[in-house]
């Protein structure tokens, strides 16, 4: 892939994202990556693994109930919990010890951060990086709101992390590399900011067998995080080739393509390319992934 079209890539995740972070702001409330108030998220109605979140309050209860513990998010308010477009809870297998520093991948309004906050404690510190101005704009509003001192947000790509080698302990990540159109230099810069011995947990979308071309080619497909998912073997082989080690595979959820509305529906896509959306079904899975740097 050219450097322009990947240009082209993040413009177009960089706007979905930032719409979806000015639509909080002019209109508090449940939102989603597809939008305000909705029925469903991108992934579809209360489906244990979405690549966007929750849409209303009834189903982001019972999505952050399977992703996040009722007592870990009980105390963060809406702004925080309606804008979790995930598709796990890294914090939960990240292994956090009190005064680590935590870098974590496209922080969107916050929600891994704070959690990853309250397990790092006040002698610890927790770095939100994201590329679009107005999800910094969000996040850093939201750790106001919880008086978050020990939680900063930063401007940048995870191609190019503006960090120092070995800085951080844990680098964690939610349902965002597979939007990059170089994962290699992801897992690289991750790899690079790491102290050695230090961990990387991710949550994120991988396929298992190969989806119809014109879905791959549609950036409103790899915003919602499918045409951008690496098969699971390459995902998992990218960060070897990057240098980590112990790359093991937590847990894995299968999504169905029907499971998919209302940004895009894969299934009437999948449906015009001539190919029965049975077909498509169970190639794409949310993923846990823990992996460490050599010491």
């Amino acid at each position: 892939m050219d450097k322009n079209a990947d240009e082209k890539i993040k413009e177009a995740v960089r706007e979905a994202y930032g719409s979806i972070a000015r639509r909080q702001s002019e209109q508090p409330g449940p939102s989603s990556c597809c939008g305000p108030r909705q029925d469903s998220s991108c992934c579809g109605p209360r489906q244990p693994a979405s690549c966007c979140g929750p849409a209303d309050t009834a189903a982001k209860t019972a999505s952050s109930a399977r992703l996040y513990p009722s007592a870990e998010i009980a105390d963060l308010p809406d702004s925080v919990t309606d804008m979790s477009l995930g598709c796990g809870n890294p914090t939960a297998i990240a292994e956090l010890q009190p005064g680590e520093v935590v870098l974590d991948l496209g922080s969107g309004g916050g929600i891994d951060c704070f959690l990853a906050a309250k397990k790092v404690g006040p002698e610890g510190r927790v770095i939100g990086l994201d590329m679009t101005p107005d999800m910094i704009k969000v996040a850093q509003r939201n750790a106001k709101k919880l008086g978050a001192w020990n939680v900063e947000f930063r401007l940048g790509e995870m191609e190019d992390m503006p960090l120092p080698d070995g800085s951080v302990d844990a680098v964690i990540s939610n349902c965002v590399i597979n939007l990059s159109p170089d994962k290699d230099a992801v897992f690289a810069e991750a790899f690079r900011v790491l102290r050695p011995g230090g961990r990387m947990t991710v949550s994120d979308i991988v396929l298992d067998g190969e989806l119809p071309q014109m879905l791959l080619e549609r950036l409103d497909v790899w915003a919602s995080c499918v045409a951008g998912a690496l098969e699971e073997s390459d995902y998992l082989g990218k960060m070897r080739a990057a240098g980590f080690e112990s790359v093991d595979v937590i847990a894995r959820d299968f999504v169905k393509v029907s499971e998919f509305a209302e940004w895009v529906s894969l299934r009437d896509l999948v449906a015009s390319a001539g190919v029965d959306p049975a077909e498509v079904d169970h190639k794409i899975a949310s993923i846990k992934v823990k992996a460490r740097k050599p010491l």
